[in-house]
């Protein structure tokens, strides 16, 4: 959002420090201003690049990797940059301030190797964590729609349980990171290889990996005892891969062919029908007791938050809207870099579906549309671009008249027409990311200063037909 966040500089640092040195995922490496330091700065890290490229030109020399592979993953001291770390201040809770660590990871030692394997490691891992995975939000509340209201499983007594993990980029110690990854891909794997890789050759880089993630901050370098960068692609796949082991053991517990469960990221969402709600909180701290590695906040009632959507069970019919945080400004449009107009433009598309999948209700979703045109005329768009907008999200199906309708009968269609859209465009996506996995997809960068979106398209159709 375009806000901004004015505070006590004082206090922040404070507070940064306090994390750093209460935190059990970083450790102290070196110390910069420290004259007693056997060696320097750059001697140290030049030290550990060459102990990196040491043990890739090893695996080079058992044929475990191939030559070209080799030259692709070594890294050059010289255009290695050391990551930076800095805090953004998270005021989603009222009356409280807690820091949120980003750490800058282009460039790095590991970028080269974290950015291979997460091409190798993420397509396997997505095909088989498919069925508990939710692509978005609006895929939740479709699959959640589904669940109530066409198998009809929602029952009156039905609770909602949803579970935020507070930890999900440092999970857990390297060692064990290593050994969870080595189980789930010999547990899916037909063969030991994942394309010209044996599972030992990914474990040793994902070893190289894990235990070279280095930072500074003001006049200390930093290393990583959990985890990884949370700016770095791999993180998230390993992390994903680490949770679908460990939420079995709540998978276990439920049927499946009654309960509804998935996860998005660091947030899971299931339902519970088994026994009562305190039940089902002693399962919970059972698992946090046996885990205690993962840390989470849960949430059990029969109305919950969940990927910015308010869930009710309403004696067994489902209602749900979307939910705004009370800490946010309401009227805002999101930051964004680049051509906004023609971002705002995609968002807007986006926030009616959005709006439009989340509200079971036809007199929400009405107040949502208003909200949305409000926001874009207090922002400085003009009501031309608003009414051009709306007006081609409600032709798409050809149903103008639903932009003022309050019949829900038709709202319902309506809304189980977008439903099946949203559908196709996750299938579409995931052919897209094959075919990208592949390289098998070009993408074309539009130039702004060309002219029209419109004449660029008409001239690239053009050449399209004309030489292919």
């Amino acid at each position: 959002m375009n806000t901004s966040y004015v505070g006590n500089i004082a206090a922040f640092e404070t507070k940064a420090g306090r994390y750093l040195t209460s935190s059990e995922d970083y450790e102290v490496l070196i110390n910069i201003n420290n004259e007693t330091n056997e060696k320097t700065l750059d001697i140290s890290i030049k030290e550990m690049i060459d102990s990196m490229n040491s043990l890739l030109e090893k695996l080079k020399t058992h044929k475990a990797i191939k030559d070209d592979l080799y030259q692709q993953l070594i890294a050059d001291p010289k255009k290695v940059k050391i990551p930076y770390l800095y805090f953004l201040p998270n005021i989603s809770k009222e009356n409280d301030i807690s820091l949120v660590p980003i750490i800058t990871s282009r460039s790095s030692a590991t970028w080269k190797i974290g950015k291979y394997l997460n091409q190798l490691l993420q397509p396997f891992a997505d095909k088989n964590l498919h069925s508990t995975t939710f692509a978005d939000g609006t895929d939740f509340i479709r699959k959640l729609n589904h669940y109530a209201n066409t198998e009809r499983r929602l029952r009156p007594t039905t609770l909602f349980c949803t579970i935020k993990i507070t930890n999900f980029y440092t999970l857990d110690e390297h060692q064990n990171m290593l050994d969870i990854i080595g189980y789930f891909l010999q547990d899916n794997f037909a063969t030991n290889k994942l394309g010209s890789l044996t599972i030992q050759t990914i474990r040793n880089l994902l070893y190289l990996f894990l235990y070279n993630n280095i930072f500074y901050y003001k006049d200390n370098i930093y290393k990583c005892t959990k985890g990884s960068p949370n700016t770095m692609a791999l993180t998230e796949t390993l992390s994903n891969i680490y949770l679908s082991v460990w939420q079995k053991k709540i998978l276990k517990e439920i049927d499946r062919n009654i309960e509804f469960f998935g996860r998005y990221k660091d947030q899971i969402f299931f339902t519970w029908n088994k026994s009562s709600a305190l039940e089902l909180e002693t399962f919970i701290e059972n698992i946090r007791e046996k885990h205690q590695n993962v840390r989470f906040q849960k949430f059990i009632s029969t109305n919950v938050q969940f990927l910015n959507a308010s869930i009710e069970n309403r004696q067994g019919q489902l209602y749900s809207q979307v939910h705004y945080d009370s800490n946010m400004p309401r009227y805002t449009l999101p930051y964004l870099l680049g051509h906004s107009k023609s971002a705002h433009s995609d968002w807007l598309r986006t926030a009616l579906i959005r709006a439009l999948c989340y509200c079971t209700s036809v007199d929400d979703f009405q107040q949502e549309r208003i909200a949305l045109e409000l926001t874009y005329l207090i922002n400085g768009y003009s009501l031309l671009f608003v009414e051009t907008h709306i007006k081609h999200f409600f032709n798409y199906f050809h149903a103008q008249t639903m932009r003022y309708s309050r019949n829900q009968n038709s709202y319902d269609k309506f809304r189980q027409q977008w439903f099946k859209f949203v559908e196709q465009r996750h299938e579409l996506s995931e052919q897209l990311e094959k075919f990208n996995n592949n390289g098998r997809l070009i993408q074309f960068n539009y130039i702004y200063d060309f002219g029209p979106r419109c004449r660029s398209n008409r001239e690239f159709y053009r050449l399209w037909y004309h030489y292919f």
